[in-house]
């Protein structure tokens, strides 16, 4: 190690450390144990520009242990990205862009949103999944314009995590060999040393996931990290995992121990560390003039990359023109201006269909008409089930396995790992424009949960998939079918969920999941509905309003509004005939998506759902949250216990979901 080389290191250990001292809150003890591999990392092999932190082709790095937040800051600061240094003195503090984890679209030169841990360590396998996508569609020989690698720095934390084995094993079935991930291993947790909890054979499991796995015994040993990445990039087949020997907190009083990880050195302590790596106890924040210089240097290194790699682009686009314009469409995620014209509408003449069956028409439909047509169109979805697809009606047909070969493919097999699933398509979203998507059974949503929030923090554009939506699922009973689970997606701020209750209303939902940008669940039935005729409601113009009249009281004077979403929307049309025989004239409200109607005017808001008329809601769910839209004098047929093994027919009857329980309600209603 230099003089340099030691001056930057404690340059980004100090920054970091004077950081959490300042804001009397945060984790020193990673920035002072792993501040040499990131230096090494960084200075050495991370190929970035930091005046576009955007750059396509750049190396991407994850700081999967969000909580050592400090480092990435320090880093971003150092080497010339949009962080003023003022930004590290308000650290954790009200506005500021140094959060106390990274957070995605806040700072700029964060990835991914990291924190909850093995997060961070699955979108890194996303990020390379979606270079595999790209290079093997774009790539052709002597032109590598998708060529980049993705790096992280996880924790022991992180590799306790379920999400992180489920991502490390598909990563390792594909042979994700674009991923170099530096594992701080310093043998803490909060609670204390790791063997309290974790005594694995970290080595073991991961060369038994096929993993390329290297060590380095001491992390303050510069050149040997360096020839240790050198020789993890060397490895064509496997991803890499290097465990690096760390001391947390090293230097202070509080080294090797939990005390190091997640609070303050505090004055005192602080001193004796700054003494122990001859770094001055005054100024706070200092950067010394030499570390300055050389850190700067990316700047202009970053610039020079960008030029060369634009040089072969150009090249490039001379010589496969309709090759370029569709990489430039496909990472922009432009579609044409006439996209939603290949939406597919059904008949309502034809035999009725599940949503989810319809949902898998519109998807392949639309990709194959774009693909089909004149002028380099993108690609657009990308992704798979957890080993659902014949369930969940979501392969693309004809468009290959992405990962098993060098094909341009789009299906990706994910497994039955639900939880890296999620994960791995926000890291898709977070690498490139094209739209990921994933399905399972909507119980399993419970599984994703974690990415789920993410996606709606980071405002990833992903399209989350879930069928058997219902107790209709039947005789795979209460385990399989879902009571509180849509409800449960709809408390997530920045999440649409949309529950289509046709077929041509899932088309219309797939053109909402397209057109917004963030994430959006679409939930669909396993059982066959009834096809609502586009001509006679106006499903168009009333889907994207979130709920809307689907069919009004003949006189035009609702005694009774029914609300109803789903499969229970031809209940609710079912109900208001028996309830015309009986002299009650019922509105009937289809009302796919909360989030979409709570976007509408108030005017329109009180128009379809007028408050001085009764309101019953039907949802095959727990009933909980209806009281917002029916009011305190209003109802709610919905299903506040598990359901049961049995025909789906004769669980919807027995819990209440029949014309006849509609029609006692609605009149007990009006009877108030």
């Amino acid at each position: 190690m230099t003089d340099l080389d030691r001056i930057c290191v404690n340059t980004l250990r100090f920054l970091a450390v004077d950081a959490v001292e300042k804001a009397q809150s945060g984790h020193p003890g990673l920035p002072l144990g792993a501040a040499p591999m990131a230096y090494v990392l960084w200075d050495k092999f991370l190929r970035h520009n930091p005046k576009n932190p955007k750059w396509i082709n750049r190396d991407r790095f994850i700081l999967s242990a969000g909580h050592g937040s400090a480092l990435l800051y320090s880093l971003l600061h150092m080497y010339g990205y949009d962080l003023p240094l003022e930004e590290l003195k308000q650290f954790r503090q009200w506005e500021s862009k140094t959060p106390g984890h990274p957070e995605f679209g806040l700072t700029k030169g964060v990835e991914a949103t990291t924190g909850p841990l093995g997060q961070g360590f699955a979108m890194g396998v996303g990020m390379a999944l979606a270079e595999v996508f790209l290079a093997n569609c774009f790539n052709f020989p002597g032109y590598p314009i998708v060529d980049h690698y993705t790096y992280a720095i996880v924790s022991d934390g992180d590799l306790m995590e379920g999400v992180a084995s489920e991502a490390a094993s598909l990563a390792g079935t594909l042979k994700l060999n674009k991923i170099i991930y530096l594992y701080d291993d310093n043998h803490i947790s909060l609670e204390g040393e790791t063997d309290f909890a974790f005594t694995e054979n970290v080595k073991g499991r991961f060369e038994a996931y096929g993993w390329n796995v290297l060590q380095v015994p001491d992390g303050n040993d510069l050149e040997n990290i360096e020839k240790v990445i050198d020789s993890a990039k060397s490895q064509k087949e496997k991803p890499s995992l290097i465990i690096v020997r760390t001391r947390i907190g090293y230097g202070s009083p509080k080294q090797d121990s939990a005390e190091a990880h997640g609070e303050p050195l505090g004055p005192e302590a602080l001193k004796i560390t700054k003494e122990f790596l001859g770094w001055p106890i005054e100024p706070t924040f200092h950067i010394p003039k030499d570390s300055l210089n050389h850190f700067r240097k990316s700047i202009q290194k970053g610039a020079e990359l960008e030029n060369k790699y634009n040089e072969i682009l150009d090249s490039y686009q001379k010589k496969y023109p309709d090759f370029y314009s569709q990489f430039e469409n496909t990472i922009k995620g432009q579609l044409p201006a006439d996209w939603k014209n290949y939406i597919q509408f059904f008949n309502p003449n034809d035999e009725p269909l599940a949503t989810r069956g319809a949902s898998g028409k519109v998807m392949n439909n639309l990709t194959r008409k774009l693909h089909t047509l004149n002028g380099a169109p993108p690609h657009i979805l990308v992704g798979g089930s957890a080993d659902l697809a014949p369930s969940t009606k979501t392969l693309l047909m004809g468009y290959g396995d992405l990962g098993l070969s060098k094909v341009c493919a789009h299906n990706v097999h994910f497994g039955v790992r639900e939880h890296s699933m999620g994960a791995i398509a926000n890291g898709m979203a977070l690498h490139s424009n094209f739209i990921p998507y994933t399905a399972t059974f909507l119980v399993f949503s419970d599984y994703m949960r974690p990415p789920i929030r993410l996606a709606a923090l980071m405002k990833t554009h992903v399209v989350f998939i879930f069928t058997h939506d219902s107790i209709m699922l039947g005789q795979d009973g209460p385990t399989h079918q879902p009571i509180e689970q849509l409800m449960s997606l709809r408390t997530i701020p920045g999440l649409t969920v949309i529950r289509p209750a046709d077929a041509n209303e899932t088309a219309m939902a797939w053109q909402m999941a397209i057109d917004r940008k963030g994430p959006t669940v679409l939930i669909f039935t396993r059982q066959k509905l009834p096809i609502l005729d586009p001509a006679k409601y106006t499903i168009r113009d009333g889907v994207p309003r979130g709920a809307y009249i689907l069919s009004e009281a003949e006189s035009g004077k609702p005694d009774i509004i029914l609300i109803a979403t789903g499969s229970e929307v031809h209940l609710a049309l079912a109900s208001s005939k028996e309830l015309k025989i009986e002299g009650i004239e019922a509105r009937i409200v289809s009302m796919p998506s909360w989030e979409l109607f709570e976007e509408q005017t108030v005017e329109y808001k009180l128009k379809v759902l007028p408050p001085e008329l009764p309101k019953l809601a039907i949802e095959a769910g727990v009933s909980l949250g209806w009281g917002k839209y029916v009011g305190d004098k209003g109802d709610v047929i919905g299903l506040d216990r598990f359901g049961a093994s049995a025909p789906g027919k004769v669980v919807y009857e027995q819990f209440g979901f029949t014309v006849k329980n509609v029609v006692n309600r609605a009149k007990r209603l009006l009877k108030q």
